[in-house]
């Protein structure tokens, strides 16, 4: 009884020399920040899931960010640095990107344990990246945006007569509206296939998008360990997209080129660049669907997010509403259709848009790695030695929100983004606007997302009246379960049609 006890005692105090060995790893290097929770780390949301993460990382931020530049912090028991001032975000992305050019799970994910998301260019590190985007930038040029616009207007239509259908029934959940809405889009673009989710309850497209981006306990769970020892993510890939999911695209991509192939149809579009690319590169039809999900992914999540964001703030905002209206009506032809030219050109629709952008962002951080170790200045002549391998955090979420950025940063004003007074340039150039990051890794699918994104909008607004409705939770939470940001609960708006 005695040994075994001892042993138990052992066991146990080993297990918590090891978790706390390194808690004194900025402290040693006088870099300032909060102390680690046991086990947890600083952020303990990601794995415990009880509050929304970014509340995490706006805690920390709201302690440090008036006096450093940057703090020390801990991933479980892995040390990084959040960083804290937006001149130093904008090095991170842009200056010395070098040093920082890789994503934080680059090294956590391979071809061989996910084949869909191991080649994802925001998977992907040092010149394999480079590699990969250059294969898919071309299919993303104002040319090939044009030929996509006419499949965007259909589906508009589309989402169009499902409200007009569904408003008499009660209010319309609108984030669920508006993942119908771009799952739809982008599966016509990528995949030339109707996705049909504004007909079918269970559309299986929609379907399989869902679970792509859901929480999953696995991840959650290799995250945890990775966390605990970080030189596991070299041995242990977590497998981000399931077999299941995994087998659903390929096969769809195979569908599709082979109607593509009989119909000899020749359609501008997502497909047709990568049957170009397969010639010239010969991809595989794993390749190409691993290429497909990655433009799925931009086109499809934070796209809606960012749709539905937006209506939510104009239903909230009546005169903003009817502002955006009248000159959404004043670009239209007599048909009451736009052009692709005049929708990418109306400035209070880009104000909006931006405004929405700027206090909802879909990605709420972004996580760099140092690649090439480098020196960060922690206060003005006090730096700190940043060694490879190390997570930059970058805290999107709170620095669009902070009053030192942005005046009056909880109400949304689509004014300070107006052409008069500088647009978006001044906030970018300041690094405290990066909605969609910056620098060469900047999103790559931006521009797909915000035509899509304006031309919804111009669908809605021009045809109805949005208001809140109560199903609404007031203020708006964030579910704690997902990693992006995510209304808890929903958005319910009422759709009243506008009379001529």
């Amino acid at each position: 009884m005695f040994v075994t006890i001892t042993l138990l005692v052992t066991a146990i105090t080993f297990v918590y020399v090891y978790l706390t060995w390194n808690n004194n790893y900025w402290t040693k290097r006088n870099v300032p920040g909060p102390a680690p929770r046991f086990f947890f780390g600083n952020f303990p949301s990601f794995l415990l899931r009880n509050r929304p993460f970014v509340e995490d990382f706006q805690e920390i931020y709201d302690k440090y960010h008036s006096k450093f530049n940057l703090v020390g912090v801990f991933n479980s028991r892995q040390p990084g640095i959040l960083v804290l001032k937006p001149a130093l975000i904008k090095d991170v992305l842009i200056k010395n990107f070098k040093n920082f050019q890789n994503n934080e799970f680059a090294d956590s994910v391979s071809k061989e344990s996910d084949p869909i998301f191991g080649r994802n260019p925001f998977m992907l590190k040092d010149e394999e990246w480079k590699e990969k985007r250059a294969e898919v930038t071309p299919a993303f040029t104002t040319s090939r945006m044009k030929a996509l616009f006419p499949f965007v207007e259909d589906v508009s239509q589309r989402m169009q007569q499902y409200i007009t259908k569904n408003r008499t029934e009660g209010p319309i959940e609108t984030r669920e509206l508006c993942a119908k809405y771009t799952t739809d889009v982008v599966s016509s673009c990528i995949f030339a296939a109707d996705a049909q989710s504004f007909t079918k309850d269970k559309a299986e497209i929609r379907e399989m998008g869902r679970k792509l981006l859901e929480p999953n306990i696995k991840f959650v769970i290799m995250f945890m360990v990775i966390g605990l020892v970080p030189a596991l993510k070299r041995f242990i890939k977590i497998a981000f997209v399931s077999k299941e999911i995994e087998q659903f695209f390929t096969r769809l991509m195979e569908n599709a080129l082979t109607y593509r192939e009989q119909q000899k149809e020749k359609r501008i579009d997502y497909l047709d660049h990568l049957i170009s690319l397969r010639a010239k590169k010969q991809l595989s039809t794993l390749d190409m669907a691993a290429h497909g999900v990655t433009f799925f992914i931009d086109g499809f999540e934070t796209s809606s997010l960012a749709m539905a964001f937006t209506l939510y703030e104009l239903a909230r905002n009546t005169e903003c509403q009817t502002k955006l209206r009248n000159e959404l009506n004043d670009a239209r032809n007599k048909d009451g259709s736009i052009d692709y030219d005049r929708l990418l050109e109306l400035p209070y629709l880009d104000q909006v848009l931006y405004e929405a952008l700027r206090i909802w962002p879909p990605a709420a951080f972004l996580s760099k790695v140092c690649t090439i170790p480098t020196e960060m200045e922690i206060t003005e002549g006090k730096t700190v030695h940043i060694e490879r391998g190390t997570p930059v955090m970058l805290p999107l979420w709170a620095v669009h929100r902070d009053a030192a950025n942005f005046e009056q940063p909880d109400r949304f004003n689509p004014d300070r983004f107006a052409p008069e007074v500088g647009g978006t340039k001044l906030y970018r150039e300041k690094g405290c606007f990066v909605p969609f990051g910056d620098g060469p890794r900047q999103c790559l699918g931006m521009r797909f997302a915000l035509m899509q994104v304006k031309r919804g909008l111009f669908e809605v607004i021009t045809k109805y009246e949005i208001s809140l409705n109560a199903k609404t939770k007031q203020p708006l939470e964030l579910d704690p379960k997902t990693f992006i940001v995510c209304p808890l609960g929903g958005i319910w708006l009422d759709y009243k049609p506008i009379t001529a």
